[in-house]
């Protein structure tokens, strides 16, 4: 039985358990989508990942095959926060150093990945809104 289900299912349980309380504030949804996030790629679900993408990124910029297979390939052995900012209420910076191991040949390597999060307040949800790290050789 896959557990993709059940990890999509903790995932939007942990981004949604303090506005289903009543007492979630802006600052804890983001700190719950950020967690969620960070363990989606430290733990490789890219597709979890994924459904924190705008959607409006999302579109313009699809996920191909290849981009997939590329994420598939690597293991993620370390995800350090180097700085975040907020720009403004609604929005923020993070900058975050992923270090991660090609599976085939084993060649370790780091990048930085320039997040950028917005608030939606309809949704009361943080969306990343720079897509997934860029993970190919030679990319920050």
């Amino acid at each position: 039985m896959s557990r993709s289900p059940l990890r999509r299912l903790l995932i939007l349980f942990a981004l949604m358990l303090p506005a289903g309380c009543g007492v979630g504030t802006q600052n804890d949804l983001r700190d719950n989508a950020l967690f969620a996030y960070a363990g989606a790629i430290r733990w490789g679900h890219i597709d979890d990942a994924w459904s924190m993408v705008d959607p409006d990124y999302a579109r313009e910029h699809p996920m191909t095959a290849l981009d997939r297979e590329r994420f598939e390939q690597i293991q993620v052995t370390g995800y350090q926060v180097k700085g975040s900012e907020m720009l403004s209420e609604n929005e923020m910076l993070q900058l975050v150093e992923i270090r991660l191991i090609n599976k085939h040949t084993q060649a370790e390597r780091t990048v930085q990945d320039r997040q950028r999060w917005r608030w939606d307040p309809q949704l009361r949800r943080w969306w990343l809104t720079t897509g997934l790290p860029k993970i190919t050789a030679g990319t920050t």
